[in-house]
């Protein structure tokens, strides 16, 4: 019986068909490596998108897309810098994506009259005269206006403008009749710094010490009826001179008609009695564009008493001349 049963165990086993050997190399194959060239690798997060594989077609978006222009000289060495954050070498530029916008940052104005010459050619004159009833005093003549001749010729100042709305002018004029003002309404132009600069930055505060003592004598020689500060920056320095002190601080400040014993061109005897009163000294707001301190109508605000007092002394002289007449 042993016998009989080996026979039919072997028999069994022996008939049992033969492993098909290609489909276990078929098997094997899905465990193969693979490059990375071959099979995308997975995202590693929803955030960060899959960096597209140097086998796939190009999209037609970035196919047309045409090359960026290097930047111009104009970019390189003008005024307006490319800020530090630019993203011309950036990785999104490189794929063939829509290259964002170059950030550029203006510069300061300090910046650009570090750039400037430090005394550049001067063409405005004093406006300066005896019998004047104002003179307008400002900081220092700049770029335009030195090249011009004119006074506050920048179109960003508003020195004309302010001077007809508040009633010092009975019309707008223009910075090339600067000098037409003496025989119009007997108004005056001078500067407490005779240097050009881009802004009031450029200046020392050893010149504007120096122009303040310079200025006083100006207005002793002339005796105009008054002046007006064009800014508190000016009459600060005025004021530094005048006390003797190192750095401005006046509690009392305040726009317009100043005290007597601070008036401009005041001028003393050796034995301490005062031989020229000053002219008249009203403080107003800076007319340039880059005061922005106050708003256009506060400014005005501040002008229109000068102005008041200029309208009431055209009125004297036409009347004035009226009597002289008959």
């Amino acid at each position: 019986m042993e016998v009989l049963k080996e026979e039919e165990d072997s028999r069994r086993y022996s008939n049992s068909p033969e492993p098909d050997q290609s489909a276990f190399k078929t098997r094997m194959m899905h465990f193969q490596y693979s490059g990375a060239a071959d099979t995308p690798s997975p995202r590693r997060s929803s955030r960060i998108p899959s960096r597209p594989s140097p086998n796939n077609t190009p999209s037609p978006s970035s196919s047309a897309q045409k090359k960026r222009p290097l930047p111009t000289d104009s970019l390189l060495h003008g005024t307006d810098e490319l800020d530090e954050t630019s993203d011309l070498d950036s990785p999104a530029t490189k794929g063939g994506a829509a290259p964002p916008k170059l950030k550029k940052r203006r510069s300061t104005t300090k910046e650009r009259s570090a750039k400037d010459p430090y005394s550049p050619a001067n063409n405005l004159v004093d406006s300066l005269r005896p019998g004047l009833t104002l003179v307008c005093i400002g900081l220092n003549p700049g770029l335009m206006t030195a090249a011009t001749g004119h006074a506050y010729a920048h179109p960003s100042n508003r020195f004309w403008h302010l001077l007809h709305e508040s009633g010092v002018t009975p019309k707008k004029h223009i910075p090339a009749e600067t000098r037409d003002l003496m025989d119009l309404y007997q108004i005056g132009n001078t500067n407490i710094c005779e240097r050009p600069t881009r802004s009031g930055d450029g200046l020392s505060k050893q010149e504007l010490e120096e122009g303040a003592v310079v200025l006083e004598k100006k207005i002793a020689t002339f005796r105009p009826e008054a002046v007006v500060i064009v800014g508190k920056g000016i009459w600060e320095s005025l004021w530094i001179v005048k006390k003797g002190q190192k750095r401005f601080n006046d509690p009392n400040f305040h726009w317009g008609w100043q005290d007597e014993d601070m008036q401009i061109g005041r001028t003393m005897d050796a034995e301490g009695q005062v031989v020229w009163s000053g002219a008249r000294t009203f403080v107003a707001t800076s007319t340039s564009g880059l005061a922005a301190t106050l708003r256009p109508a506060e400014k005005l605000a501040i002008w229109k008493p000068l102005g008041d007092w200029m309208a009431l002394k055209r009125k004297e002289t036409r009347a004035s001349k009226l009597v002289s007449s008959d």
